[in-house]
C-alpha cells in the first residue's frame, strides 16, 4: 500500500508537471518567436531596452499586486476545501475587486512617477512617454493575475494551462506585428498587447467558474481583504527585493558597459530560464496548494519536498546540460551572431537554474507554514548577497560575472534554505536524491568543465555523450518511481491538458 500510494504521489507531480508544463512549452515556444524577432529586427541594443522596461514593469506590478496572487490561490484553495458555497463566493468576490483596485492603483503610480523612474533609468527624460504608456500593461497584469490566481485556487489545472497557451500565442503574435511595422517605438506597445491577450485569455476561463451572488458588507469585506493582504504584503516585499535586484543588474551593466551588454544579460536570462520554467511553474500550480493542505505534519510535508524536488531534477537535468553543450549554437539560433557574448553568461546561470529546481521545494515550506517573517528575512538577506555579488563579480570578471554571481547567489541560498528547513521541520534529503545527487553532479561538472577548458568540438563530443546518456537514466529512475499508477495519473494530465 506504502509503495502505491507514494507511486500516486510521484504521479500526482508529474501529471501536474505534465499539464502546467505542456502549457509552459508553448510558451516557451512562443517566447522564442518573439526574442527571435526581437534580437533580428532590434539588435543587442533593443534586446537592453526591453530588459530595462521589463524590469520597470516587474517592479510596478510587484508593487501593485501586493502579492494577491499568491495569498489568493491560498484563500481560494482554503474556502474551495470547506465546500462552503458562500465562503467561496466571499473569498473570490474580494479577490476580483481588490486585484482591480490595486491594478488600477499601480497604473497610476506608474503614470505619475513616468519621469522620476525615467531619469533613474535612463538618465533622461527621453523614454518618459514610453514608460507611461507602461502602466496600461501592469493594470492589465494585475486584473489577469487576480483572474488566474481564482483558477488555480479552484485547482483547475487543465483551464490554467489552456488560458496560458492562448495568452501566450495571441500576445505573440500581436507582439511581432508590432515590432515588425515599428520597431524599437512599438516595445512598449508590444508590452501592452501581451497583456492584454493575457486578460482576454484569463477573462474567457475564469468566467466558467460559477460563484454565488453576494452582497459584502464593508465588514465583511475588510476581513477578507486582511486575509488576503497578510501574506501577501510579505510576498510583494519578496517580490520588490527579486526584481528590484534584477533592475540594479541592468543599471549595472548599463553604467559600465552599455546598453548592448545589458541586451547580452537579457538574452542570456531569458534562455536560462527556458527548460527549468515548466518545473519551476507547476511547483507554484499545484504543489504548493498540496503542501499548504499538509504544512503542520512535518513528515507528509517533508516527503512531499523530497518527491518534488526529485522529479523536477530528474525532468530538467538533460535540458541543462545539453544547454551547457550547445550554448554557442542556442544563442545563435535564438538570437543572432551578434549576441556571442551571451555564451558564458548563460552557461554559469543555468548552472544556478538546476541549484533554483533543487532549493525551491523547499522553499514553500515557509509560504505553506506562513513563516512570513522568515521568509521575508530570506529574501532581503539573499536579494542583497547577490546585488553585492554581482557588483564584485562585474568589476573583477567583466561581463560574465553577472552569470556567476547569479550561480553564486545560488549556491549560498540553497545552504541557507537548507539548514533553516532543518530547523522547522527536520528536513534531510531522501536516500533516492542523495543518490541522484552523487550521479547528477558529477555529470553536470564534466560538461560545465569541458565547455570551458576543451576546445568546441571535444567539449560538444563529451557533453552530447554525457546528456544522452543522463536522459536515458533519468527516464529509467523516473519510471521506476512513478510506477504503473503513476503513469495512469500522467495519461490523465495530457488528456486534461489536450482535451
Amino acid at each position: 500500500m506504502e509503495s502505491e500510494s507514494a507511486g500516486k504521489s510521484y504521479g500526482q507531480i508529474l501529471k501536474s508537471s505534465t499539464i502546467i508544463g505542456g502549457s509552459s512549452a508553448v510558451n516557451v515556444l512562443m517566447g522564442i518567436a518573439r526574442v527571435k524577432v526581437n534580437a533580428v529586427l532590434l539588435g543587442p541594443g533593443g534586446m537592453g531596452l526591453i530588459g530595462l522596461y521589463n524590469s520597470i514593469c516587474q517592479i510596478a506590478g510587484t508593487v501593485s499586486n501586493m502579492g494577491i496572487n499568491s495569498s489568493g490561490v491560498r484563500q481560494i484553495a482554503e474556502a474551495a476545501g470547506t465546500e462552503d458555497r458562500m465562503r467561496i463566493a466571499h473569498t473570490i468576490t474580494t479577490l476580483r475587486r481588490v486585484a482591480l483596485v490595486l491594478g488600477l492603483v499601480g497604473a497610476l503610480g506608474l503614470f505619475l512617477l513616468r519621469k522620476p523612474v525615467c531619469q533613474l533609468t535612463f538618465g533622461n527624460l527621453e523614454h518618459a512617454s514610453e514608460v507611461g504608456v507602461l502602466a496600461l500593461a501592469v493594470l492589465f497584469g494585475a486584473v489577469s493575475g487576480g483572474q488566474g490566481a481564482l483558477i488555480q485556487g479552484m485547482r483547475r489545472m487543465g483551464d490554467l494551462a489552456r488560458e496560458s497557451i492562448y495568452g501566450a500565442v495571441l500576445g505573440t503574435l500581436m507582439s511581432a506585428v508590432i515590432i515588425y511595422f515599428w520597431r524599437e517605438r512599438g516595445i512598449v506597445i508590444s508590452f501592452v498587447a501581451v497583456a492584454a491577450m493575457g486578460i482576454m485569455s484569463s477573462w474567457w476561463y475564469a468566467r466558467k467558474i460559477r460563484v454565488e451572488r453576494v452582497t459584502l458588507k464593508w465588514k465583511e469585506l475588510w476581513l477578507e481583504v486582511r486575509r488576503l493582504l497578510a501574506l501577501g504584503l510579505v510576498l510583494t516585499a519578496s517580490g520588490l527585493i527579486v526584481a528590484g535586484g534584477a533592475y540594479v543588474t541592468r543599471l549595472m551593466i548599463v553604467r559600465q558597459f552599455g546598453l548592448a551588454e545589458a541586451g547580452f544579460y537579457q538574452s542570456a536570462s531569458t534562455l536560462s530560464i527556458i527548460y527549468a520554467g515548466f518545473i519551476l511553474q507547476a511547483m507554484g500550480a499545484d504543489f504548493y496548494p498540496r503542501l499548504t493542505a499538509v504544512a503542520n505534519d512535518h513528515s507528509t510535508c517533508n516527503r512531499l519536498v523530497n518527491e518534488q524536488a526529485e522529479i523536477g531534477l530528474l525532468l530538467s537535468v538533460p535540458g541543462i546540460l545539453a544547454t551547457l553543450t550547445f550554448a554557442p549554437l542556442v544563442i545563435q539560433v535564438f538570437y543572432s551572431s551578434k549576441f556571442g557574448p551571451a555564451v558564458e553568461i548563460l552557461r554559469w546561470q543555468i548552472l544556478g537554474i538546476l541549484l533554483r529546481v533543487a532549493s525551491w521545494p523547499m522553499a514553500f515550506i515557509m509560504l505553506a507554514k506562513e513563516l512570513k517573517k522568515m521568509f521575508f528575512w530570506t529574501e532581503l538577506i539573499s536579494g542583497s548577497l547577490f546585488v553585492g555579488l554581482t557588483y564584485c563579480c562585474l568589476r573583477l570578471w567583466g561581463l560574465a560575472g553577472a552569470g556567476i554571481a547569479f550561480f553564486a547567489g545560488y549556491l549560498v541560498y540553497w545552504w541557507m534554505i537548507f539548514f533553516l528547513m532543518r530547523r522547522v521541520t527536520g528536513f534531510k534529503w531522501s536516500g533516492a536524491n542523495l543518490r541522484l545527487g552523487r550521479v547528477l553532479l558529477p555529470a553536470v561538472a564534466l560538461v560545465f568543465g569541458s565547455s570551458l577548458l576543451l576546445p568546441a568540438i571535444p567539449a560538444i563530443i563529451i557533453g552530447s555523450l554525457v546528456t544522452l546518456a543522463m536522459a536515458i537514466y533519468n527516464f529509467r529512475v523516473l519510471r521506476s518511481v512513478v510506477g504503473s499508477e503513476g503513469f495512469e495519473f500522467l495519461n490523465k494530465g495530457i488528456r486534461r491538458l489536450v482535451g
